[in-house]
């Protein structure tokens, strides 16, 4: 990615809490991390407010009658013991 110098008027104290939370050394570093992480919460902001607004077709809904062995590796647990009898 190509990087270039900017000036850039900014509130120090920010700059200065931010570089201290991220445990960074410079400035720069901050605001680039600064930057990727708020493309990063806009972009997935975008991408939930995109699916909200578009409904699911049927045959996306459909996925739930496939016929799917569900594993979660814990045939060794006894429940029962853990929790009481399931019921």
């Amino acid at each position: 990615m190509a990087r270039e110098k900017a000036t850039l008027t900014v509130d120090r104290e920010k700059l200065e809490r931010a570089k201290s939370l991220l445990a960074l050394s410079s400035l720069s570093q901050t605001v680039d991390v600064a930057l990727e992480r708020l493309i990063h919460s806009e972009q997935l902001r975008r991408d939930v407010a995109a699916y909200a607004r578009e409904p699911l077709e049927a045959d996306e809904l459909d996925v739930t009658d496939l016929p799917v062995e569900l594993d979660l590796g814990d045939g060794d647990v006894d429940y029962d013991s853990l929790y009481g009898e399931s019921g």
